[in-house]
């Protein structure tokens, strides 16, 4: 969206050119504007009631900030601020009542002395209401041009969820500087768990002509403060880093340069040898450095602003360092240090392990592989090598402990990667909140030498003072009309941007913000949507995995979506649960099983080792009992899977009776949209119960108490 260039000469924009500009058209709810709908809201009390805007500085990134000030003020206040140039603030025309000031703390400073002394970390602003020679002035200062476009994006939000901006005066930094998304997306236009259609970066082998969308996608991600999108699968093809190529990714940089999104790209590591020509891709030796060295300058020169590298290596038939005898601190270090002096990072995944596992070999286990190969590394990787590490010890399962790895890296930097996309919670087809589980995680205290050590504060950088951490989420949205495929999957991209920038947010505060921005602010649709949002991911691992750390009981060798509880074991994925006639669960205990309990600090350790202290949910994770082990709640293990899957399919049963009550309350094409996946969740919701329960019942030959199975098919 364009709008005449303010800068120059005195540009007054008067109602009909800005109902031109920022006119709604009366077309149906795609979902496409996702939480950026910018509805309108009750008009502002007198006191907020602003004429103007001016831009202290000029650059790409505040002409956009600017630009979506402007929208936004027209759409859900009806005002049109008319633009003026830096100049004003000192000669103030009569026409401006009040005046919104955009600008980085540097370039304000001059204007209004109570900016001098105020400190804000990169990225943060500062929401400020003020005067300028005794007219009311709003400041939206930021530490650099991104931090003005968050700042314009939060004053935003608040107006939409019709906060006064009265006597504002708000600080927000972010948590940690690394805020990026992984897209899994494909040269060829497909996308490796992509729900929500084909790629809006490629098709054919190329990046596609019509960039918009893909401009549309750093808007969104930059309202909720995303800094940085790996656009390539993890799984990376070669010719991403071809020379013909990269003037095809400069396109994509360009088109997220006006919401500040850096661009970065997948790489492969054999690459100095299946594109460079090399007869090796050894990391310690000279002709590969030196080629990932001409690389990286051949890449900043045709996009400066490039954020850096994403790696996956020795993992899921991926090469490696292994391949050399090398670690992954030497692989991650020669790539790194052709980065650094552009200021790039290598992300370095430690989803490393070996998926042809012995399942005869009791002491084999999956979960033990990121702590193993990363653990002994710690303080070897460079000062711009960022370790990637997953949540949990398996892979994006619906119930996991939290990685181990997390607290052991006390001298390396990491990030923590979440699974946005659904891939074995339901798949963008069921409704699966996951802000709820992310708390958990974030919240989690691994009690690392006996004192407070939250997953939130050590990912962040700042437990053990390190220079960079963050949170990277893999989001795989494609060109479907609500992005994810299903509306109400947008939350947990919302939810993600929200806890990546404040991980201190609530989960419920989440979900009342992204409702109210996505549908308005109906109380009874409020309550109702937040409601079942809030339900969603207990109900979804009731009816799947069973609240015992079962993980999710997903044909794991199939498409990880219908239920496939047999295709746990006997293979070599070690995403086991041992399940036979006399028990269930994996014996991770120190005493007598894979031993991964100590990984974790010992007050922690202690917790997980024994069958006394270890909590009911994550029990079958670290234990193998019997069916008719009493837990804590005093149910029988089988019985609460029995119950778990009855209780999870009874209550996705609601979900679509509850949609309904709200017909008159939504636009229609949300409605039916939304109503379709949730009488398909529903549905599914049956066979998974019917599924797992029969086949318990048949391993176990212990009767339902009360009486259920075997239930019809």
């Amino acid at each position: 969206m364009k709008t005449p260039n303010s800068r120059g000469p005195c540009r007054w924009y008067g109602l009909a050119v800005a109902a031109i500009l920022f006119a709604v058209p009366a077309t149906a709810e795609t979902g496409h504007e996702a939480w950026l709908r910018y509805a309108r809201v009750s008009a502002p009390p007198k006191s907020e009631r602003y004429d103007g805007v001016v831009v202290a500085e000029e650059s790409e990134v505040l002409r956009s900030a600017e630009r979506e000030l402007l929208r936004g003020m027209h759409q859900m206040w009806g005002l049109d601020l008319r633009s003026e140039r830096p100049g004003f603030l000192k000669q103030p025309g009569t026409g401006f009542g009040a005046v919104i000031v955009l600008g980085t703390l540097t370039s304000i400073e001059s204007y209004f002395p109570v900016a001098r002394g105020t400190a804000l970390q990169t990225d943060g602003y500062w929401l400020k209401a003020t005067s300028v020679d005794g007219h009311p002035a709003l400041l939206i200062a930021g530490a650099n041009d991104r931090g003005v476009l968050y700042g314009v994006f939060a004053l935003l939000r608040r107006i939409a969820l019709q906060q006064t901006l009265d006597h504002l005066d708000e600080k927000q930094n972010p948590s940690a500087p690394i805020r990026w998304i992984n897209q899994w997306d494909n040269l060829d236009g497909s996308i490796e768990r992509g729900y929500g259609g084909r790629s809006i970066f490629f098709a054919n082998g190329n990046v596609v002509s019509d960039l918009g969308r893909a401009q549309d996608y750093a808007r969104l991600l930059a309202s909720v403060g995303i800094n940085g999108v790996v656009v390539n699968n993890v799984n990376a093809d070669t010719r991403i880093l071809s020379s013909d190529f990269l003037p095809q990714l400069a396109r994509i940089a360009a088109a997220f340069q006006s919401s500040g999104i850096r661009l970065a790209i997948a790489v492969d590591f054999a690459s100095p040898q299946k594109l460079g020509g090399l007869d090796t891709f050894d990391p310690l030796d000279p002709r590969v450095e030196n080629w990932w060295k001409q690389k990286a300058d051949e890449i900043y020169r045709a996009i400066p602003d490039f954020a850096g590298f994403l790696m996956k290596a020795d993992s899921e038939g991926r090469q490696g360092p292994s391949a050399y005898g090398r670690t992954h601190a030497q692989a991650a270090n020669a790539i790194a240090r052709a980065l650094k002096p552009h200021g790039g990072v290598l992300i370095y995944r430690a989803f490393v392990y070996n998926h042809h596992l012995d399942w005869n070999d009791l002491k084999a286990d999956r979960a033990r592989a990121a702590y193993d190969n990363f653990a002994p590394l710690d303080g070897q990787f460079d000062d711009n090598a960022i370790v990637q590490i997953k949540y949990g010890p398996i892979d994006f399962q619906v119930r996991e402990p939290v990685s181990p790895l997390i607290g052991a890296l006390q001298n390396t930097n990491q990030v923590l990667e979440l699974q946005i996309t659904q891939e074995y919670t339901g798949q963008q087809k069921h409704l699966c909140f996951l802000a709820p589980m992310w708390k958990e995680i974030l919240n989690f205290d691994f009690r690392v030498n006996d004192a407070n050590t939250p997953v939130k504060e050590i990912v962040s950088g700042r437990t053990f003072h390190r220079a960079w951490g963050g949170f990277v989420g893999v989001a795989n949205v494609g060109d479907s009309d609500t992005w994810l495929g299903f509306d109400l999957a947008q939350s947990n991209l919302y939810a993600f941007g929200r806890l990546a920038w404040d991980p201190s947010l609530s989960a419920r505060d989440i979900a009342d913000e992204w409702t109210l921005l996505t549908f308005g602010n109906d109380p009874e649709v409020l309550h109702t949507i937040v409601d079942m949002q809030m339900e969603s991911w207990s109900v979804y691992e009731k009816y799947t995995g069973a609240p015992l750390g079962l993980q999710t009981l997903t044909n794991i060798v199939g498409t990880h979506y219908d239920p496939g509880p047999e295709s746990a074991d006997g293979n070599g994925w070690g995403q086991w649960i041992r399940a036979d006639h006399a028990g269930v669960g994996m014996d991770r205990k120190v005493a007598t099983g894979t031993g991964l309990t100590a990984q974790y600090p010992p007050s922690v350790a202690a917790t997980y080792e024994s069958l006394r202290t270890c909590p009911d949910n994550l029990l079958l994770f670290f234990h193998h009992v019997p069916y008719t082990y009493i837990l804590h709640s005093g149910k029988t293990v089988v019985q609460t899977i029995y119950d778990s899957h009855y209780d999870g399919a009874e209550q996705a049963q609601s979900f679509p009776r509850r949609w309904k009550s709200l017909q008159a309350h939504i636009d229609r094409e949300r409605f039916e949209a939304v109503l379709i996946r949730l009488e398909g969740q529903a549905s599914h919701a049956k066979v998974w119960r019917d599924t797992i329960n029969n086949f318990f019942f048949k391993l176990s030959a212990i009767p339902d108490d009360k009486g259920r199975i075997p239930a019809s098919p």
